[in-house]
């Protein structure tokens, strides 16, 4: 189905590092030095959703790097009726920043279908995430060998979906678009940004969210396999 492909772009974060165990080992960390009157997972149930949304908003340029890191816990906060002082909240950032990329939790068959494909094609990274993050994930999950580039949002100043990003990539790995594929789990940002910037895209969609049929989508990543 996606023929004479060369170069195999992945999404980061919810696509082969998987972010929201990963989360969980990190506030579990840090929520030991702290006495907070709610579980970790009482925690996550709020924090998943509001760092998805923070997120959307960080990359329509719609908030700062800043605000996505503090507003993303005040708003916990504040939804379980916990007051906390905003330098407390600084603080427990930055902390969560140290610890995240200490976990190395990969979704299933992440390191299976990496050594399916690197024999055949050319692996990569475009990520919206921070490059000293980002860095730390790749080398602590023991997953940073198998690409041959790694490109961040503060590389190329654009963060996905911007087509700049993705020709900034393409640029780095010495790609053409017709030969090149992307796979991730935003659906705006990866796939419509891939799409519209005239890349071929498979969406990894663990959750079965409802989406355009007209694009291919996978819930394990094994069933790559299938495609490429």
């Amino acid at each position: 189905m996606f023929q004479n492909k060369k170069h195999i772009f992945f999404d980061l974060d919810h696509t082969l590092w998987d972010f929201d165990k990963n989360s969980q080992a990190a506030f579990d960390t840090i929520f030991k030095s702290h006495v907070f009157p709610f579980s970790t997972d009482d925690f996550l149930e709020h924090y998943i959703p509001r760092n998805q949304y923070y997120w959307k908003l960080y990359q329509g340029n719609k908030v700062s790097h800043d605000d996505l890191r503090y507003y993303r816990l005040k708003d916990v906060f504040d939804t379980l009726q916990v007051a906390v002082s905003k330098e407390t909240i600084l603080q427990l950032a930055e902390q969560y920043i140290l610890h995240l990329p200490n976990s190395n939790h990969l979704f299933d068959g992440t390191i299976e279908i990496l050594d399916y494909l690197q024999p055949n094609y050319n692996l990569h990274i475009i990520t919206n995430g921070f490059h000293f993050v980002q860095d730390k994930k790749l080398k602590n999950s023991n997953i940073e060998h198998y690409f041959k580039t790694i490109t961040n949002s503060e590389m190329a100043g654009e963060k996905k979906p911007h087509p700049t990003i993705f020709d900034y990539a393409l640029t780095n790995a010495a790609a053409q678009k017709e030969e090149s594929i992307m796979i991730g789990d935003s659906w705006e940002a990866d796939i419509l940004g891939a799409i519209d910037f005239g890349m071929e895209a498979i969406y990894f969609n663990p959750d079965e969210k409802a989406s355009d049929n007209s694009v291919t989508q996978i819930n394990h990543l094994l069933q790559l396999k299938n495609y490429l």
